[in-house]
């Protein structure tokens, strides 16, 4: 089933203020919405990959899905995340930075991460289908809206094949393609 992006800008901020006492959890919300990457990408990471990144810095990690090799930029709020969530968890250098309830050798699974969005949506009363690939997909669709990134820059970022697959990222809603209908030429 096809989940969507969340597309407000009030209840992005209203998950982070839900989570600012789970220090994980809110690390994976952050990085999941400023990185564009897959959640499985972002759940393979390890303490170590990223302890000494500084803001501004990048990170290079190979994408499981394509094997192709990938980066993201450590922004100012990922660092503040990074930060806390590094501060408070007991982690060694080579376990996961998301780990699982069944020890530092496990990360949290895709699953996990689509019932933990799903419970973020409802806490915030949003309506419509929402999952793990969730946070890759509000990342697009702001950088799209907010920031009026190209759908061609996108589909760079996003390793996709096809401009189809990236269409499908978009968001694209049908009052958007009505109000271009009123543009004069």
């Amino acid at each position: 089933m096809k989940v969507e992006p969340i597309t407000e800008p009030k209840s992005i901020k209203s998950i982070k203020k839900i989570l600012s006492d789970n220090h994980r959890d809110k690390l994976l919300f952050i990085m999941g919405i400023n990185t564009g990457l897959r959640v499985q990408d972002l759940l393979a990471l390890k303490k170590k990959d990223v302890k000494d990144v500084q803001a501004g810095e990048r990170v290079i990690l190979r994408e499981k899905k394509t094997g192709k090799e990938n980066v993201f930029i450590i922004n100012k709020e990922i660092k503040t995340a990074l930060d806390e969530h590094l501060s408070t968890a007991k982690l060694e250098d080579n376990h996961y930075l998301f780990k699982s309830r069944k020890g530092s050798n496990y990360p949290l699974s895709t699953y996990a991460v689509t019932k933990y969005v799903k419970a973020w949506a409802e806490a915030v009363n949003l309506k419509g289908n929402y999952g793990a690939h969730t946070l890759r997909k509000t990342w697009c669709y702001h950088q799209r809206k907010t920031f009026g990134v190209s759908w061609e820059v996108l589909a760079k970022r996003l390793n996709h094949s096809s401009p189809s697959i990236t269409r499908r990222y978009l968001g694209i809603q049908e009052e958007e393609v009505e109000e271009i209908l009123l543009n004069t030429i």
